[in-house]
């Protein structure tokens, strides 16, 4: 049985939308409506439990467009997604005082950024990065240079320097517990600063095409690229490459963050028991009720049948390890995460350090005024979240975080 309610926006395809039991604002509705009205979406859009405003599109949407792609769909950090990793670790095994594990990954994955009044190098970035970034740079050089021919400006971005490594905002790392005591690692990056040039170039690219071809938008953000247009071919081009990037940009962390806790955990242990890694804001070809499509999926997971697939909660919340039920009218997909409640503004005015303290606690992470934005009560509820797309996935592992590094 389906767990949706459907929306019908005049002059646009249905919007089926699994979100029983959860808030959705009136400001992501009137986005989804926008997309639901472009002449080149396929079907119906799908929104996801998380779903929440964007710029552009929803996030926590699905979008199938048919011989066509909306750049600003996909967003600006292309690729961006989960790794997770269980081990052959248990709880007991962690040593007591977590403090000096969290100092150690802080130390070896660069992670948030310097603020551009303040000189010097880039927090977030490598100095001198090690050879397991050069080995993975160095299968993804030829096709950045090839696409660099075509647009120079993505030369001067962070691209090999920002390889493994985290970024701001709701990224993070974390140590979890799953139901039966294993330890797991896991992780939520992208394509970082290279990713988020590609986007930005193409999203203003598609604009200016709009504007050419006199397109009426119900949205600037919606602008799209059909294909065998101009730009088309470079776009799938560049978007495809950052997704490469984003998924190795996560296992070389995945990578370094083993080896760090090998050196305070010594004990020896095995890392990819069962691994996943998958994208939440990525557009690919696939095959839809008969019809080859593009599928953009912002903020949400491919869920296709037996799949394995990760849902996480916020800081001091639970995390799922999902496998997909391969549900055609979601588009095979399931949401990529709770979704936040308050925008990050909000968040800042409404708690505290001290709130954030309460709602982290038994958690090893950052507890400052700079995280209060990630506060679990910026976010849905993930339980509601996750019964609102019982027909989408199953559980197969319940997490709970025991150390997080943020951005």
């Amino acid at each position: 049985m389906n767990n949706y309610n459907t929306e019908q926006p005049e002059g646009g395809v249905p919007i089926k939308m699994w979100t029983k039991g959860v808030p959705v604002e009136d400001e992501a509705k009137k986005q989804l409506a926008n997309a639901a009205r472009l002449p080149i979406v396929f079907k119906h859009i799908a929104a996801m439990p998380d779903v929440h405003l964007g710029i552009g599109a929803t996030v926590g949407s699905v979008v199938s467009t048919f011989k066509a792609i909306i750049p600003a769909a996909v967003g600006v950090d292309i690729g961006c997604g989960m790794m997770a990793c269980k081990t052959t670790l248990r709880a007991e095994d962690l040593p007591d005082n977590l403090g000096p594990l969290r100092s150690a990954i802080e130390k070896a994955v660069p992670h948030g950024m310097t603020p551009f009044k303040q000189r010097g190098r880039d927090k977030g970035s490598w100095e001198n990065p090690p050879n397991l970034v050069d080995q993975a740079w160095s299968t993804l050089v030829g096709e950045f240079d090839a696409i660099c021919e075509k647009y120079p400006r993505l030369k001067n971005t962070n691209n090999h320097k920002h390889l493994g490594t985290l970024g701001t905002g709701n990224h993070f790392i974390e140590v979890c517990l799953d139901e039966g005591g294993a330890v797991w690692f896991m992780l939520h990056s992208g394509s970082r600063g290279v990713g988020n040039a590609i986007g930005t170039t193409f999203i203003e690219l598609a604009k200016k095409d709009a504007e050419r071809n006199n397109r009426h938008l119900p949205d600037q953000d919606l602008a799209y690229f059909e294909e065998g247009s101009q730009y088309f071919g470079d776009y799938v081009r560049g978007v495809g490459w950052a997704q490469k990037f984003a998924r190795l940009n996560r296992e070389v962390m995945m990578k370094n963050l083993v080896a760090t806790v090998r050196q305070i955990i010594t004990k020896p242990f095995e890392a990819h028991v069962e691994a996943v890694n998958c994208h939440h804001n990525y557009v690919q070809k696939e095959t839809h009720f008969g019809e080859e499509v593009f599928v953009t999926r912002k903020g949400a997971v491919s869920a296709k049948k037996g799949e394995l697939g990760i849902i996480p909660g916020s800081m001091g919340a639970r995390s799922y390890i999902v496998r997909g039920l391969g549900n055609p009218e979601s588009f095979e997909s399931c949401s990529h995460g709770a979704g936040r409640v308050m925008s990050r503004t909000k968040a800042k005015k409404m708690f505290t350090v001290a709130d954030q303290i309460k709602a982290t606690e038994g958690v090893e992470c950052r507890k400052d005024e700079a995280v209060i934005d990630e506060i679990p009560m910026a976010y849905k509820d993930i339980d509601a979240v996750m019964e609102a797309q019982k027909d989408l996935v199953e559980v197969v592992y319940v997490l709970k975080q025991v150390l997080c590094v943020k951005g």
